[in-house]
């Protein structure tokens, strides 16, 4: 599509777009300006009404600094200051007298800031081309939205070398996502899986191919974009196809499914032309992206062990084969589970005859075979796939026979795959199995009501009498039981008899761990003809023996729901009794894990902190009820099968007697992860969950201990004032002597920092734990930690 075009032409173009950009009208916002996010908020608006500055309202409660087309009904998002932050209400936007330009939340602590490329900012405006720039006096400008572009580009702007769009996270979270398009600084246009959440990047799935030679991307005011070299040649288009500026609203979006789309929308229902009223695709690279990933690590375009399609829309579809079921409805890209419980590789069990095969033609996933089989037959095939119990998928095409186990990744389903998949699903699951009774059941009645009822008029006028005596007498209890005032524990929490559970665990026999305040017990309960290896948690001293009480704890603990917290499976309240049924964690607690004798592998233990770190984000700012856990520590860090670390415990210490779980009196928490605040009589907040994480951060970065006395140097005994002073004195290395993981991470320095922040005396001085995972991610730069006995300005 590449072709020459005169360097003189395209100079003078670029001239004009610029000369036309500058010489807008200002609608200035000067020193002092301020909008404040609320629900009746005031924006900047340009001077012909089309774009405005200001707050957008994205969740209940949470609010972005955005541009958007303001003309529009769908208030289209174009640029954002903190898409991986969202503020509360009452958060504000002001340009200072001193030449600042911040977004601060309610509590005056900055959120995001402009960074000039020098002093005498007197003015910013919104421009009618969507840019928002700060100015001096002379009109010279200082700092302007198109230079840090989100998502998106628009007709007049450019991009430069090292200039990037990054895709939200799905079409409803504007926070940075799974895919990057950039202009390389080797001149290469290129389009990338990103290692989410970190910055990596792992497969370019698209590119220009113009190594050493690209020089700026160009949108221009006819709607093309494309590809220039230094010298101002046409090297490749992105989009070719062109609309007129002056009839739509145009946009090139990043989305979050990895695909560059040219997007227009009439300004009048004359320029529609036919077209609807909405956004349609001009044009969109690349063509299909479900056959350009193929990627070693990570899932692919879509998620694990689901498929990608292309639609007739050409929009790739993310599907689950039958048998599974999306892990998160909300995003169609977060993968797909099993519906039914995996091959049991006992020999004893002999499930062989238990599964069975769906075929999905021209369906493959790439990459994710551990065996390959030549020239052999299709129920040969099918029965190595059978036989084997890691085995998930097998894929049958030309005599060929691969076989996959989970996850599956990089999921495709296309005319020019060939062959077949054949996914091992169970034969009867337990939905069958359980409606399959219940129909049973239901019909032996039926047929057993039918001979009673035929045998006499006065059996049947007897039996009619109790049924509608029945009948009133179950509404009235149901009514009762259900007064709109009871708590109620969450939709998927089950309520054990005591008994049930005294059988479950064979007479709590088995004893998977003990505390303070509770002792933990391995059971296996049935659900549907299923059997589930459960933790049963036994709570000895309850805070009260109120049944509502209880159940209005266990409610908030039950409607949680994250991927890195134990899920609450159940809970018994009979008598005295309170217990607490939990999924089984296989691979038991971090303590076991962290501190055995050989030392784990770094990047694990950077897993475990980022799940941490993300769960209690979740706990502190995503629940309806903020929920502070107060005793995070390595044993209340649980690890599944796959060494997912989930946090549990959390929301218990509101079930607890005041004199459980303590060090001193009036302190909850376990000694060496104890905020400071708790020794001062200072208000309690989330920020003591951020000094233990701080410390557990350390303990993980270094694994040790946060106090170890057998040292050869004394100052070494606190991991937390050993890890300062290493900072200090520039001797990190210190901290994992040996460890060449670690030393050759490039982010250790910066994990070390991290720690320090979080484990401030002064809990003013504390991150978040919202603001720990974007430094953590590198979303935001970690500033310079002081010493964490001092007083200074917070972050």
């Amino acid at each position: 599509m590449a072709f020459a075009v005169s360097s003189i032409m395209l100079f003078v173009l670029l001239f004009l777009l610029a000369l036309s950009a500058t010489s807008q009208p200002y609608r200035n916002v000067t020193f002092g300006s301020s909008l404040t996010a609320n629900n009746a908020n005031s924006t900047w608006l340009s001077p012909s009404g089309e774009f405005a500055f200001g707050f957008q309202q994205i969740i209940q409660g949470g609010y972005l600094l955005a541009i958007w087309f303001n003309k529009i009904p769908e208030r289209t998002i174009v640029w954002s200051a903190n898409r991986d932050n969202l503020v509360q209400e009452g958060s504000k936007v002001q340009l200072f007298a001193d030449g600042r330009f911040e977004l601060s939340d309610p509590r005056g602590q900055q959120i995001w800031a402009a960074t000039l490329s020098r002093v005498g900012l007197t003015y910013g405006a919104m421009l009618d081309t969507g840019n928002f720039v700060l100015a001096n006096n002379s009109s010279v400008v200082l700092w302007q939205s198109f230079d840090e572009p989100t998502d998106t580009l628009l007709p007049t702007q450019t991009m430069n070398q090292d200039g990037r769009l990054v895709s939200s996270f799905s079409e409803t979270n504007y926070s940075r996502g799974r895919f990057l398009f950039t202009l390389q600084t080797d001149g290469n246009l290129v389009s990338y899986t990103r290692n989410f959440p970190t910055d990596d990047v792992i497969f370019a799935y698209w590119s220009t191919q113009t190594l050493g030679s690209g020089f700026q991307v160009i949108f221009n005011q006819s709607g093309y974009i494309f590809l220039v070299a230094k010298n101002g040649s046409l090297l490749n288009y992105v989009a070719s196809n062109a609309a007129s500026t002056s009839q739509f609203y145009q946009r090139a979006i990043l989305e979050y499914d990895g695909v560059l789309r040219h997007y227009v929308y009439p300004k009048s229902a004359n320029s529609a032309g036919g077209r609807a009223m909405a956004w349609s695709t001009m044009d969109f690279i690349p063509s299909n992206i479900c056959m350009r990933i193929t990627q070693s690590t990570g899932s692919g375009a879509c998620g694990f062990n689901s498929f990608c399609s292309l639609g007739t829309d050409q929009m790739p579809n993310c599907d689950c084969p039958v048998g599974y079921s999306v892990v998160d409805p909300n995003d169609r890209m977060s993968g797909c589970q099993p519906k039914f419980a995996p091959q049991n590789c006992d020999e004893e069990a002999h499930e062989t005859d238990l599964f069975s095969f769906t075929e999905m033609p021209n369906t493959d996933w790439p990459l994710s075979d551990y065996a390959y089989f030549k020239q052999v037959r299709e129920d040969w095939c099918r029965q190595v796939c059978l036989d084997d119990c890691f085995c998930a998928v097998a894929i049958y095409r030309d005599g060929n026979c691969w076989k996959k186990k989970y996850p599956l990744s990089n999921g495709r389903v296309d005319s020019s795959v060939g062959g077949k998949a054949l996914i091992k699903i169970r034969k009867n699951n337990a939905t069958t199995h359980s409606s399959g009774s219940k129909k049973g059941n239901r019909s032996t009645l039926i047929v057993t009501g039918s001979v009673f009822l035929g045998s006499s008029m006065l059996l049947n006028l007897l039996l009619l009498s109790c049924l509608l005596l029945y009948v009133l007498c179950f509404n009235q209890q149901k009514s009762r039981r259900l007064q709109p005032n009871q708590v109620l524990p969450g939709p998927n929490i089950r309520r054990f008899g005591f008994k049930k559970l005294q059988e479950a665990t064979n007479g709590f026999k088995e004893e998977l761990g003990r505390g303070a305040y509770s002792t933990v017990y391995k059971g296996i309960v049935k659900n549907d003809n299923i059997e589930n290896v459960v933790a049963v948690k036994k709570l000895h001293k309850m805070a009260t023996e109120g049944e509502q009480e209880f159940k209005a704890e266990v409610s908030s603990i039950s409607r949680t729901n994250h991927k890195n917290l134990v899920q609450l499976l159940g809970y018994c309240d009979e008598g005295q009794n309170r217990l607490l049924v939990y999924e089984f964690m296989s691979n038991g607690s971090l303590s076991n894990f962290l501190f055995q004798s050989s030392r784990p592998n770094w990047y694990k233990r950077l897993q475990i902190a980022f799940a941490t770190a993300r769960g209690l984000c979740y706990l502190h700012e995503e629940c309806n009820n903020q929920i502070i856990h107060c005793d995070i520590k390595p044993q209340n860090i649980l690890l599944d099968e796959s060494f997912t670390a989930k946090i549990s415990d959390f929301g218990i210490a509101k079930l607890l007697k005041p004199d459980q779980s303590r060090t001193t009196t009036g302190i909850r928490g376990t000694k060496g992860y104890v905020a400071p605040e708790w020794f001062r009589n200072l208000p309690v907040t989330s920020k003591v969950d951020v000094y233990s994480f701080g410390i557990l951060f350390l303990e993980l970065i270094c694994c040790r201990k946060n106090f170890e006395r057998d040292v050869e140097v004394e100052t070494e005994m606190i991991l937390a004032d050993f890890a300062y002073d290493c900072y200090k004195d520039g001797t990190l290395h210190l901290l994992v002597a040996n460890d060449e993981e670690a030393l050759n991470d490039k982010r250790f320095d910066k994990f070390v920092m991290i720690a320090i922040w979080c484990i401030q005396e002064d809990p003013a001085l504390r991150p978040t734990m919202k603001r720990v995972v974007q430094l953590m991610e590198g979303s935001v730069e970690v500033p310079i930690p002081p010493d964490p006995a001092s007083s200074i300005t917070s972050m």
